[in-house]
């Protein structure tokens, strides 16, 4: 996932759900961040990932809006099971319950060891519902799934004062769902640290 925010001059990430199909026509969905450049949307999924083992197959996916903030929570936290529809004008499925979709085609790849570029053209776009816009609470899910997606690569104190944070937010103004999307992503971290800790890292 990549942050939401830019600086002047820099393309707007969009914090989207990306479905991609696998050889086996089996939906994958993601939580991802899409940026636009030259008319084009990117895709820049890390290594390994499924996203990009099926961009590379397939090169067609659907970029997804939803304000559903579990789908966010429910990618980093291994429940990716979230119903989904075919559509029409590439080979790919949309969220079943996406606010809109955009049905693109990759156009080209810049190959990165880290995170290879995938630059697609809009094919098909819909609209299924209104967008009531995002209270801090579901704000806040996104942020604490992005951090949950780097826990790998961001000291725990930081994490904790981040969390620490966006709780506040959560605990005002969230609903059912939010409130279940930030438990999972809770537990996620609890049970990182408790495999850091039964497997602790040597000292150089």
């Amino acid at each position: 996932m990549g942050s939401g925010g830019s600086r002047r001059g820099e393309p707007v990430i969009r914090e989207t759900i990306v479905t991609t199909l696998g050889a086996t026509g089996t939906p994958h969905v993601a939580a991802m961040g899409v940026r636009e450049q030259d008319g084009l949307l990117v895709i820049a999924p890390f290594r390994p990932s499924r996203t990009l083992d099926n961009l590379q197959r397939s090169g067609t996916a659907v970029i997804n809006h939803t304000d559903d903030v579990r789908i966010w929570a429910g990618c980093l936290t291994g429940r990716r099971d979230w119903p989904t529809i075919p559509v029409d004008a590439i080979e790919g499925v949309r969220l079943a319950d996406a606010l809109a979709h955009v049905e693109v085609e990759v156009d080209h790849c810049e190959d990165d060891p880290l995170r290879p570029r995938f630059y697609c053209r809009e094919r098909s776009r819909a609209n299924h519902a209104a967008f009531p816009g995002f209270n801090r609470a579901q704000v806040a899910v996104i942020e604490a799934s992005i951090l949950v997606s780097r826990l790998h690569m961001l000291p725990a104190e930081k994490v904790d004062r981040e969390m620490d944070y966006l709780r506040i937010a959560v605990e005002k103004t969230a609903g059912p769902r939010e409130r279940e999307a930030w438990q999972w992503l809770v537990d996620r971290i609890a049970a990182c640290r408790r495999k850091e800790k039964s497997n602790p890292q040597p000292t150089r």
